[in-house]
């Protein structure tokens, strides 16, 4: 087993990591540089701080679905979380993103949008079908995530999602679901019946 410190195994360095952290969601979001900096002398040098950051990013990688590997199909909203989870999970601010399916409902790619507050000044229809049409799209998804660990869609959320309900409508594109992902969750608008009805 590799050693932290010489007084300290690997495991209480981890200990103290999630101590100083409270999280390994934490952990991910911070630089090598940080954690290097605030457990300089404690066990951790440059190396053993991009090795940990290596790791978590690993196990993210591991428990991710993948497009390009792999033919993934939608068959409920949570395939949907299991995609883009890894992606959105640790993010500081929201991003919106487009699942592309065929009409097999599997997975042609995932395409992200814009970053930052939902909005329709700032997400509009019109770039999301062009994606869409661009890529052969038989249906597509909408995913974006909450920073804040809120799972509850607000109501620029549900306008949002309402307008590309009807957009999708109108040019045979069907919008099928919409997925807020926050604190490795999700909430489906399908599933809780808004907009989707």
């Amino acid at each position: 087993m590799k050693s932290g410190k010489r007084n300290k195994s690997a495991i209480e360095v981890a200990r103290d990591l999630i101590n100083e952290y409270k999280s390994i969601k934490e952990i991910a979001r911070k630089d090598f540089r940080e954690i290097f900096n605030d457990f300089k002398g404690e066990g951790i040098g440059k190396t053993k701080a991009i090795t940990l950051l290596a790791a978590i990013e690993l196990g993210r990688r591991t428990t991710q679905l993948d497009p390009n590997n792999e033919e993934i199909q939608i068959t409920e909203p949570k395939v949907v979380f299991e995609l883009m989870n890894s992606k959105l999970a640790n993010l500081t601010v929201e991003e919106f993103h487009i699942v592309i399916l065929n009409r097999k409902n599997i997975v042609l790619k995932t395409e992200l949008v814009t970053r930052g507050i939902l909005d329709s000044s700032l997400v509009s229809p019109r770039e999301i079908f062009k994606i869409a049409i661009d890529n052969r799209a038989a249906s597509i998804i909408l995913v974006h995530n909450h920073p804040s660990g809120n799972l509850e869609p607000s109501k620029e959320d549900i306008k949002v999602t309402e307008q590309f309900y009807q957009a999708g409508k109108i040019l045979e594109i069907p919008v099928l679901d919409h997925i807020i992902i926050a604190n490795n969750s999700y909430t489906s608008f399908l599933e809780r019946n808004l907009v989707f009805k």
